[in-house]
């Protein structure tokens, strides 16, 4: 694991990021003040077990993954990405499945 996800509050900033949602959006989610986001993401205030649960439920991830406790197979951004495909139209999905397969069939196997 890299120095940039290693802590909860990088990985924090990082499933907010791939949820979508700014600073201030997740602060009017969970009744904060959009500083207060900020100084959590930077590390100088503490979450507790009540909010950390309310993030990972928003951003999609879980809280073992926020507190990095388990290497674990899932990746948040597959499942985001999973998550935003089960909503597209039939058609549409089958044109991302080509679209994944033929990204696969171009990359070298060392990439």
């Amino acid at each position: 694991m890299n120095d940039e996800t290693d802590t909860t509050y990088n990985r924090l900033r990082l499933a907010r990021e791939q949820a979508g949602l700014s600073q201030g959006q997740i602060a009017k989610i969970m009744g904060f003040h959009r500083p207060t986001i900020s100084e959590i993401e930077a590390g100088r205030r503490k979450v507790n077990s009540e909010e950390l649960s309310v993030f990972a439920r928003n951003y999609g991830v879980t809280t073992s993954w926020l507190l990095n406790e388990a290497e674990s197979e899932s990746n948040p951004a597959v499942e985001l990405a999973a998550r935003e495909l089960s909503n597209l139209k039939k058609d549409d999905l089958d044109k991302i499945l080509r679209l994944l397969r033929s990204l696969k069939k171009s990359t070298p196997p060392n990439e």
